[in-house]
């Protein structure tokens, strides 16, 4: 095998490396090569620095691990069987690989097909679910980028909303944390914009923005638009990074070279269309990623000025949680929008094992050492959740004295270089332990992390849901453990239900504590018995 290293548009001054006869000059797994700086190149697999090319393949690769796995997933497209094949109890559904051939279910068979995955629809003439990419008429190249991506076969959420999206239908989604939301609309989205840039015949003309995707933290936007561009490979299809943190004149330079796509937070895009003159009238899609989060944090009226600001496009939103008021934004932005969600509505992942652990506050620390220090309990890389900034902060000090370990902490109060550096460390197994606030608790894709201990509850169920949710991607099981006490009494009834859903155990404080009931009388009822 043999690598070339160096920057890839150095051309003849790159220098070729023989892995035979200096295997110990190549990095030989991902988790020993550090993240991408903005601007270096990325490894095709795992996203990290791309240091080498793949003489085979000419992508950008990171160590000997992911050209492996490069090489292993061209060798198994090139080889695999014509048939393919989804389990089921009862039916078999079968993929064919033939990029030509489209796959059209009877009614009967969408809905057994959607009952056995547990997909969810409401909504006119909605399309049936995809069975395999090949099936969505994909450009070869977006197929190719997919495929290389490691997404063999669609998820539930995948195979119900890319046929939707892909058919200018709105939608309103909802599925599991790391059930591959991301990837269900940034292929419909690269689908078209690239179909667009394909067909137009002057190439000398002013390329404007053709959709937008809005996220509420600056590292969810990062991610996205790495992912976009994984996905987007080779394909006239360029992003432009909008967020905080970074200077605002790069963003600028980079929109008017031309792109296809924005990903940004709402707060630095409306700052960025006030100060300068940027054209949307050809933005066609507007993808609003964790909605609940964006009504959560007060981002409602930013998302619609945006919205506004643009030409009646087709909207996507996605969220793993969907409460009355997301349907109620989602209503105003699209009319005949279809509703999506995957599994039980506002539920925790079924991979995820829940151990919850009743602790007086004052022990909770003492806990945590137990935890940290346990052989049997502790399986890093593990997150733990806290409540406030300086919390995390502190909390993260003490692992380190008490424990030994090495813990980070990182909130939204850090600078953008010291969240980056932190998940560099951390994501690189240089800190075992990463002590957050909730700015970890949505989207982010924490590759291997498996733990998550909630050491602070949160004020909802549904940030709960997002917590824990970290501990698994793409149904890969995980664990998670969330300190509780009277001080969360307002989340009890609803806690106990997560849990029994979850068949998780219920400390018996808990099930015992007169909050956990639901029938409990509020005091305005009290009021009217006594006055009655």
């Amino acid at each position: 095998m043999e690598f070339w290293t160096g920057d890839p548009t150095a051309g003849a001054d790159a220098i070729q490396i023989s892995v035979d006869d200096a295997a110990d000059e190549i990095v030989p797994t991902s988790r020993q090569q550090r993240l991408a700086f903005p601007g270096d190149p990325k490894c095709v697999i795992c996203g990290r620095y791309g240091e080498y090319i793949c003489n085979q393949t000419d992508d950008d690769i990171c160590s000997l691990e992911c050209k492996q796995t490069l090489l292993d997933r061209i060798a198994k497209a090139q080889s695999s069987a014509a048939i393919k094949k989804v389990p089921g109890k009862d039916e078999c559904f079968y993929v064919s690989d033939g990029r030509s051939q489209s796959m059209s279910l009877t009614a009967d068979q969408t809905e057994l097909l959607r009952k056995k995955l547990g997909i969810h629809v409401k909504g006119n003439s909605v399309p049936p679910p995809v069975l395999s990419f090949s099936c969505c008429n994909l450009h070869s190249k977006l197929l190719n980028n997919v495929e290389y991506a490691g997404f063999d076969l669609p998820t539930p959420v995948q195979m119900q909303a890319i046929p939707v999206a892909l058919n200018g239908r709105s939608v309103l989604a909802s599925a599991d944390t790391g059930s591959g939301k991301t990837a269900s609309f940034l292929i419909p989205v690269i689908s078209r914009c690239a179909a667009f840039r394909l067909a137009q015949n002057d190439n000398n003309r002013t390329k404007r923005p053709l959709a937008i995707v809005l996220t509420p933290t600056r590292e969810l936007c990062i991610q996205v638009e790495d992912q976009a561009k994984l996905l987007g490979k080779g394909l006239p299809f360029k992003t432009a990074l909008v967020v905080g943190g970074d200077p605002m004149a790069g963003q600028i330079h980079r929109l008017h070279q031309g792109v296809e796509l924005i990903v940004a937070t709402p707060g630095r895009l409306i700052d960025l269309l006030a100060k300068h003159d940027m054209e949307l009238d050809d933005v066609t899609m507007f993808v609003v990623d964790e909605v609940d989060c964006m009504l959560q944090r007060g981002f409602r009226d930013q998302v619609m000025q945006i919205f506004l600001s643009l030409a009646q496009p087709q909207v996507l939103m996605y969220s793993a949680t969907i409460s009355d008021s997301v349907e109620k934004l989602a209503s105003s932005m699209a009319k005949d929008i279809v509703l999506i969600s995957i599994g039980q509505p506002n539920k925790p992942s079924m991979a995820v094992k829940q151990v919850a652990i009743w602790v007086d506050t004052k022990q909770k620390k003492q806990k945590l050492f137990d935890i940290l220090s346990s052989k049997q309990h502790f399986d890093p890389p593990a997150v733990v959740y806290v409540g406030s900034r300086i919390g995390a902060d502190l909390l993260s000090n003490a692992i380190s004295v008490s424990t030994g370990l090495k813990a980070l902490s990182i909130h939204g109060e850090k600078s953008m270089k010291e969240r980056r550096e932190a998940m560099r460390q951390f994501l690189m197994g240089e800190a075992p332990v990463i002590v957050s606030t909730g700015v970890l608790g949505r989207g982010i894709d924490l590759l291997g992390v498996r733990q998550v201990i909630v050491f602070d509850m949160p004020n909802s169920i549904k940030e709960y849901v997002h917590m824990i949710g970290r501990a698994s991607r793409m149904g890969v099981e995980g664990k998670a453990m969330a300190f509780i006490n009277e001080e969360s009494k307002a989340l009890f009834p609803e806690f106990v239900e997560v849990l029994k859903s979850s068949g998780a155990a219920v400390p018996r404080e808990l099930a015992n504590s007169r909050y956990s009931s639901k029938s409990l009388p509020s005091s305005k009822s009290w009021k009217k018995r006594k006055l009655g």
